[in-house]
């Protein structure tokens, strides 16, 4: 079954696009190339469930001014669901906790914001100069990048409250009037939670049409495996999607329907990806950051550098501990060869 868009246009600004009985679609700005985050609010008769918050922005806190005063007037922000820890998703959870909202989070979600907010760095820490040298960043941009003051956490998101419920995978919780299952997603965010009921889908940025989410190593995991795991999520929400056709709310872009469709087009595309890194190798050793072309059949420089190169290393990781690929230690960074 192919992709259908229901809606062509998002809600605008201030606005609020009906898209199931009592599950508001609501979207707010994002500085970045990706430039929005949709919200969900969920009628509970006496108050609103969020689904997340977007980020802490001049811009957002505007956007949510008129929405608390549009739309979501009627009644008080009683609860926020968080879907994962990336700070377009909870950067304004401790704004509603303050106001009075209670707290939904998976625990290591919820764990790892904390942990986040208390990094604040004026210059790249050594660790992360590292990491880039290790995944073969240029030595003239990284000692560029050595100079940059880096994006902290904490810059665009509220401090997140010391309470809070915790979110369990499997577990079924009640929410505008529907009882959604929980399932859990991996490789985009560790304990992504996704909410399944008859029909309807909260799906975070686990599955989003037109993009795929970004599956990054950082240099607080460098070993780490988030593309095995992403796989595997995609593969088991595939077999959970079987069988139905429900609308996908998505955290970016548009809901959908099409679910097992777009889910095969998020395999293949690593797939495809993986392969063409393997043909890349054929023509010699390469380093992470000498493998965009084939990762993402573009070069890719400016703002969106550090997360290409997070996400060659993610695939050179793959490939590696999937015994597919050696690596050699050239000069402080990692050169790669096709096992034949």
């Amino acid at each position: 079954m192919s992709i259908r868009f229901p809606w062509e246009e998002p809600p605008a600004s201030g606005e609020a696009t009906l898209v199931a009985e009592g599950v508001l679609w609501l979207r707010l700005p994002l500085p970045m190339r990706l430039d929005h985050v949709n919200v969900y609010a969920l009628d509970e008769g006496d108050h609103w469930t969020l689904i997340d918050t977007g980020m802490d922005l001049a811009s957002s806190r505007e956007v949510w001014g008129a929405l608390l005063a549009g739309p979501l007037a009627a009644k008080p922000v009683g609860r926020v669901v968080l879907t994962h820890h990336h700070p377009d998703h909870l950067g304004l959870l401790g704004w509603f906790a303050e106001k009075g909202a209670e707290v939904w989070a998976t625990r290591l979600g919820w764990t790892l914001g904390r942990m986040l907010q208390l990094d604040h760095n004026e210059v790249p820490p050594p660790q992360q100069i590292a990491f880039r040298r290790r995944a073969g960043m240029p030595e003239d941009a990284l000692a560029a990048f050595a100079q940059e003051k880096p994006f902290n956490f904490s810059q665009c998101t509220t401090p997140i409250p010391l309470g809070y419920r915790v979110i369990d995978d499997g577990s079924t919780i009640r929410m505008g009037g529907r009882d959604w299952q929980v399932v859990f997603g991996h490789g985009h965010a560790p304990d992504h939670a996704t909410f399944w009921t008859e029909g309807l889908v909260l799906a975070g940025d686990q599955i989003i049409p037109g993009i795929s989410s970004n599956i990054g190593v950082y240099p607080s995991e460098p070993e780490s495996n988030p593309l095995a795991d992403w796989l595997d999520s995609c593969r088991a929400l595939r077999t959970q999607a079987e069988g139905q056709n429900p609308l996908i709310l998505p955290g970016h872009k548009l809901p959908f329907h099409g679910a097992t469709h777009r889910l095969t087009q998020l395999i293949e595309n690593h797939e495809h990806a993986l392969e063409r890194i393997l043909q890349a190798l054929d023509d010699g050793p390469r380093t992470a950051a000498e493998l965009f072309l084939p990762v993402f059949k573009r070069e890719i420089g400016g703002s969106q550098y550090g997360l290409a190169l997070a996400e060659s290393v993610a695939h050179m990781n793959y490939l590696h501990q999937a015994g597919r690929v050696t690596r050699t230690d050239r000069g402080g960074a990692w050169i790669y060869e096709r096992v034949t």
